[in-house]
């Protein structure tokens, strides 16, 4: 496993550009170091790595995937989400504890989003009994990135979408400041409404919503 890291490191060392990775850190706000690897390049370098014959054993993802999120770089992080998406399929519960521990540790929307749609909604078809579960405990968490998290893990879901589930998680999050939490709200609708455009519309109708909510709800309808 430590092999596994300190390779991968070498690679991205060999490929650093300085200059990008001041201007990714600024775009950050400053919040993370970068090596200045476009994404299509970080892509490339990291393929090898994704290749399934060649992943961990799953009985070691939690390790690697913490150990990988406590590297300075950004890049690791973007690496680590997408070596766990490589087990989707292999998801056993529990793993959510997993999830949960990248949406609350270092933070950002870059991760956040990707962990949100396409880790937690995975684990969420394979496991839809815990739902309302987590549903509830990261809407009580006063946590923000765990909050978009719960608006945001039926992103991709089109008709099997729970309508009920996303009604309680919008209306316990109405009121907020938060411009990730307003985002998001529109977002998810805005998703829906490819799918099912009337349930937004009604629902906007029905619903006092902040206005970037509203505005990004119903962007590809009115």
């Amino acid at each position: 496993m430590h092999e596994f890291i300190r390779t991968l490191e070498q690679e991205y060392e060999k490929h650093q550009n300085p200059t990008i990775a001041l201007e990714q850190k600024a775009y950050m706000r400053h919040q993370f170091d970068f090596y200045g690897l476009k994404a299509t390049e970080r892509r490339a370098i990291q393929k090898p790595f994704l290749v399934a014959k060649y992943l961990p054993a799953k009985s070691d993802l939690h390790t690697l995937v913490k150990a990988l999120w406590q590297k300075p770089q950004r890049d690791f992080q973007l690496f680590a989400q997408e070596l766990v998406f490589k087990y989707c399929k292999q998801f056993e519960k529990g793993d959510i504890a997993l999830l949960e521990y990248m949406v609350v540790h270092k933070s950002w929307w870059d991760t956040v989003d990707y962990i949100a749609y396409k880790l937690m909604g995975a684990y969420f078809v394979s496991f839809p009994e815990e739902r309302q579960l987590y549903l509830d405990k990261w809407l009580a968490s006063n946590n923000l990135w765990l909050q978009r998290s719960a608006l945001l893990f039926q992103l991709k879901y089109k008709e099997e979408l729970d309508t009920e589930l996303l009604t309680t998680a919008i209306n316990s999050l109405l009121g907020s400041k938060e411009f990730f939490i307003n985002k998001a709200i529109g977002w998810i609708l805005r998703e829906y409404s490819r799918t099912n455009p009337q349930w937004v519309i009604d629902f906007v109708d029905q619903t006092v919503l902040n206005t970037l909510s509203k505005r990004e709800a119903l962007r590809l309808i009115m």
